[in-house]
């Protein structure tokens, strides 16, 4: 893998304006720092055009396809102008349709409200729990982490030459893990998918804010990613795909939006005709702001543009990477090895440490954020970790003091809002944490490390 730097590749663009960028946090050692957000993997920073594209249009907010005034009007353009911009960022095929949701685990709780009911899903242990769990209610086959992407094709071949060739199948898996960054192989994926008869959805909430996703390019049926992910403030997210399970299904909620008749039956009860739009699963008033903020992130990285952009990210891993490896003490975690490609997200634990002891340090001694834990997906961290798949645990830090052994790991994550100088401060600082210790006692408190006063 070939070292990037501004230097030596013009190609590689600045950092995008984010909000938050100027933020200062004091430290527990005295003095304040500019704060390095680096857990862009749970919820990335807004873009400032993103923001001030929303501020300009508050003042004008209105309810979206429900007035006749003006303000009504305008926000109701506004929102359906939004569904065709990240239908066009995604790439989307004529037919499909592009339902605004709360998030990526809202998105695909939709979807499998809306799979047939005899359909048997396919789904790698190594899936966000956003993408894991809400298949609950149909014939779920799980299948073990692969450790190549080859593996991960061949896998899902066999097991889906085993099922029944007669009913509906569905695959899901992820674009990008969210625990190692790793990009995952969709296209031959979704090819295997369809040569059985399958259909496959993308939980692209991680690969969305990274690489460029097109729905035609990828051959995949459905997509689903977060706003919060992809640079925009607000609960909004996005399921965008074919549209006949979408227009068969009963609405993911009743309601108000719905429904395009409701009359009263003779003996007293209510008959109701659904929309078979996209309306038809956003009963409610809509989140207009969380959709146009969507709408305008997806237009500010297009605008940005995507070759840059992955090239400064590249760049940024290639740091991090390095500089970890110059710690022994130091273990990346991966699945697919150290040549897999990989967007800005990377998980390590520490010899001799308790990972929430560390990540606690890091933010109270050097103010930089990263996230500790299983990061919602149990059991990929457990296999990469190598203990039993099945051992229970929590999303967060399990409660150990600092320095016992605990079952979670480190995740350092970044984007288009990233400078170097946080990643130099975090590579700097992992190096004097292993060298030199913390240098302030912490205690575990509601089962966080926390700085002891």
């Amino acid at each position: 893998m070939s070292v990037f730097t501004a230097a030596a590749d013009q190609s590689v663009c600045a950092p995008l304006p984010v909000l938050g960028r100027d933020v200062t946090v004091p430290l527990v050692t005295g003095g304040e720092v500019t704060y390095a957000a680096l857990d862009y993997a749970a919820s990335a920073p807004a873009l400032q055009r993103v923001w001030d594209d929303v501020a300009a249009y508050a003042p004008y907010y209105g309810s979206v396809h429900r007035g006749a005034g003006y303000l009504s009007q305008l926000s109701t353009d506004l929102f359906e102008n939004a569904r065709r911009t990240v239908a066009e960022f995604l790439d989307c095929r004529e037919g499909d349709q592009l339902v605004f949701t709360r998030s990526t685990t809202d998105s695909l709780n939709l979807l499998a409200r809306a799979i047939p009911a005899d359909c048997q899903v396919f789904v790698f242990e190594t899936e966000h729990h956003a993408s894991l769990l809400p298949w609950q209610d149909a014939r779920v086959t799980y299948l073990n982490a692969p450790r190549t992407p080859r593996q991960a094709v061949e896998t899902l071949e066999r097991a889906l030459a085993d099922r029944d060739p007669h009913g509906p199948a569905l695959v899901c898996v992820t674009g990008a893990s969210n625990v190692t960054g790793e990009l995952w192989p969709v296209r031959e994926l979704a090819a295997a998918a369809h040569a059985h008869g399958a259909r496959i959805v993308l939980d692209a909430a991680q690969l969305a804010p990274h690489h460029p996703v097109s729905v035609r390019d990828l051959d995949v049926d459905w997509v689903a990613f977060s706003g919060h992910k992809l640079y925009a403030p607000f609960g909004s997210g996005v399921l965008a795909g074919r549209a006949d399970w979408l227009q068969a299904a009963e609405p993911y909620l009743a309601g108000g939006g719905a429904s395009r008749k409701v009359t009263r039956r003779e003996d007293g009860g209510v008959d109701v005709e659904w929309h078979e739009t996209a309306a038809r699963h956003e009963a409610g008033s809509p989140n207009v702001i969380g959709a146009y903020a969507i709408a305008s992130a997806c237009k500010t990285l297009t605008e940005a543009g995507w070759d840059g952009l992955v090239a400064r990210e590249r760049h940024l891993i290639e740091k991090v990477r390095t500089g970890l490896a110059d710690v022994p003490e130091v273990r990346i975690l991966s699945l697919f090895g150290d040549d897999a490609p990989r967007v800005g997200v990377i998980s390590f634990v520490v010899e001799g440490w308790n990972s929430s002891h560390f990540a606690a340090a890091l933010s109270a001694e050097y103010g930089i954020g990263v996230r500790d834990g299983l990061f919602c997906a149990h059991p990929l961290v457990r296999t990469l970790l190598g203990s039993d798949p099945q051992t229970q645990g929590e999303c967060g830090a399990p409660e150990a003091a600092p320095g016992e052994k605990s079952l979670n790991a480190i995740r350092v994550s970044f984007g288009a809002g990233t400078p170097d100088e946080h990643v130099d401060r975090f590579v700097r600082a992992v190096r004097e944490l292993v060298t030199d210790g913390a240098r302030w006692k912490y205690r575990t408190e509601d089962g966080r490390c926390v700085p002891a006063v």
